[in-house]
């Protein structure tokens, strides 16, 4: 149920209809709108009937149930989109945000490399892979904490903020310690325990849509981590399975503009890990901006031909650096593309 509370309800009203809430089962969800206060009751109550009394509340102007299963990441409960703030960097809002870097973290002088090209040419966020989960056994799997202290350097050097992947529940205390934004991958869209432990990291989340996962899916599991204390949540369409093997995944483009409509959470594109060849990876990063992404999670490595995983996806620095020149003389993003 949404709670919405006249424009000039006062503190106190707002704490009784808070304390009513809880009284029914259910917990209150406060949501401060420039110009009135709205509290979801999210829960598993049984007194649903006894929510709508609160109409006649003082302070109460309406009373209004939430018909989709996701209740906190849902547009019927935040009409307005949230930004997600990492320091200064926010993302969602006016700024259009670019998320680059090599698929793992190899060696300090790659990831140094790396990170002074993504950052010169206009990059805000350095990716890397400190911890990989892969399909054989037998690949490479990262150099786990070293690779963490890496990326850390790099971003001490550079002022990029560091995004990396978190696999296990028992990984994220350390990967909270380096990195700004943790990123679930796809494979572990759906590793709830995972997902409840990063709502209380005290970290922003980038939430990977999975390989063959729905819309509803995606948001769900958005749901977790919400649910858990943390509303700091990035969506990501990376592709998804399809019957097409030409191309790694199937980009849904359509998913960004769609999820706008569902959720307020900000939504960016993948397009390595959506197209899976170089030559795509710079049309599919237009398209995604036209369409509306708030920004883009590039894997860039200095020299492709020699990195440890995904370089057939990944951009050289030099086409990176052509690629973001492109993008902000394609729709003119001077407003939404800044440094």
């Amino acid at each position: 149920m949404i709670i919405a509370m006249k424009p000039d309800a006062t503190k106190a009203e707002i704490d009784h209809v808070c304390g009513a809430i809880e009284s029914f089962g259910f917990t209150p969800h406060i949501i401060r709108g420039e110009e009135r206060v709205v509290i979801g009751a999210v829960g598993r109550g049984d007194n649903k009937d006894h929510l709508h009394s609160l109409r006649s509340a003082p302070g109460v102007a309406d009373v209004v149930p939430i018909t989709q299963p996701y209740k906190l990441v849902s547009r019927e409960l935040k009409a307005n989109k949230t930004v997600v703030r990492v320091d200064d960097l926010e993302i969602g809002g006016e700024r259009f945000v670019v998320m680059a870097g090599p698929c793992s973290v190899e060696t300090r002088e790659q990831v140094m490399e790396t990170a002074h090209a993504v950052k010169l040419a206009g990059a805000h966020v350095l990716r890397g892979g400190a911890y990989k989960p892969r399909t054989s056994p037998y690949d490479f799997q990262g150099l786990e904490q070293e690779g963490l202290k890496i990326l850390a350097e790099a971003r001490s050097l550079t002022g990029l903020k560091v995004i990396t992947e978190v696999i296990t529940p028992e990984d994220v205390e350390i990967v909270a310690e380096y990195a700004d934004i943790m990123q679930v991958g796809a494979r572990n869209m759906q590793n709830f325990a995972l997902l409840k432990r990063l709502g209380k990291a005290g970290r922003p989340v980038l939430l990977k849509r999975g390989m063959s996962s729905t819309i509803k899916e995606l948001l769900l599991s958005a749901e977790y981590i919400a649910t858990n204390g943390n509303d700091q949540i990035i969506l990501c369409e990376r592709g998804i399975r399809t019957f097409e093997p030409a191309t790694r995944n199937t980009l849904d483009l359509a998913a960004v503009p769609l999820l706008k409509e569902m959720s307020h959470l900000p939504v960016v594109v993948d397009p390595s890990h959506a197209t899976g060849k170089r030559s795509l990876v710079r049309p599919a990063s237009k398209a995604a901006v036209a369409i509306g992404a708030d920004g883009l999670l590039i894997e860039v490595h200095p020299r492709p031909e020699e990195a440890w995983s995904d370089g057939a996806q990944s951009l050289t620095t030099t086409g990176f650096a052509e690629m973001m020149a492109e993008l902000q003389s394609y729709v003119s993003l001077e407003s939404r593309f800044m440094n």
